[in-house]
């Protein structure tokens, strides 16, 4: 596959509190472009960006690397034995794809913070917040919709780029915990990208310090991206 080239800028950002780890502080590189193409979005995914509304980042800490870049080979990826139990377990869910946001995935979301997160950087949950984190002038996410019945009890807000999906965000019915359904959420996408004949899909930044970001290596086979670029990690 071959690629234009094109200039890009990019900016650093003053250094901050981590949102992650108390002890550490956070910077970041922004790209100063308005208008970013797909293609474009996927290399610089491919370089340990992602994007945040209209903005594209990447961890740049002045004294910390615990934030990883990850993606998994969606032809390889097959789901764990408890994974296989979270697809069985909700096997009475239906999941669709809609490419608005509407007016209930912005009550499910704000129920999720502000249930789930009340220590994190996005408490309290306002529509301001929200539209400014998902919306995207260049690029418009899909919304993969888990309904139990006449509920919606779920959202993943997805990208589709020409090669792989990203996951950007999910969020879901703080009372379901049961469910797994965040799991169920990245197993869609899973499977959404066999699918759709997607190599990758991104699963954004695995923190191992982190405890609701330290995840992501459930998910195997994975990659993780280095400073000799990505490596598959070793089977267990």
């Amino acid at each position: 596959m071959s690629f234009k080239s094109q200039p890009i800028s990019v900016g650093v950002t003053k250094i901050f509190p981590c949102s992650y780890i108390e002890t550490q502080q956070e910077q970041l590189l922004v790209l100063q472009e308005g208008d970013i193409g797909l293609e474009l979005f996927e290399q610089l995914l491919a370089l340990g960006f992602r994007r945040s509304g209209g903005t594209i980042y990447k961890p740049q800490c002045p004294n910390c690397q615990a934030c990883l870049p990850i993606r998994l080979p969606a032809r390889l990826f097959t789901p764990s034995r408890r994974q296989k139990r979270t697809l069985r377990n909700n096997r009475d869910l239906v999941w669709k794809i809609v490419d608005k946001q509407t007016e209930e995935h912005y009550t499910l979301y704000e129920r999720y913070i502000n249930v789930r997160h009340k220590d994190g950087p996005m408490y309290p949950a306002s529509k301001e917040q929200y539209y400014h984190f998902i919306a995207s002038g260049w690029l418009k996410p899909i919304f993969i919709e888990l309904w139990n019945k006449e509920s919606l009890i779920g959202v993943a807000v997805t990208d589709i780029l020409p090669n792989s999906l990203s996951a950007i965000y999910s969020f879901f019915c703080p009372d379901e915990q049961k469910r797994s359904l965040g799991s169920l959420l990245i197993l869609i996408q899973c499977r959404l990208a066999k699918l759709m004949d997607k190599e990758f899909v991104y699963l954004g930044y695995q923190i191992d310090e982190s405890r609701k970001m330290n995840y992501k290596r459930d998910y195997t086979p994975y990659q993780i991206l280095t400073a000799s670029g990505w490596q598959q990690a070793p089977e267990e």
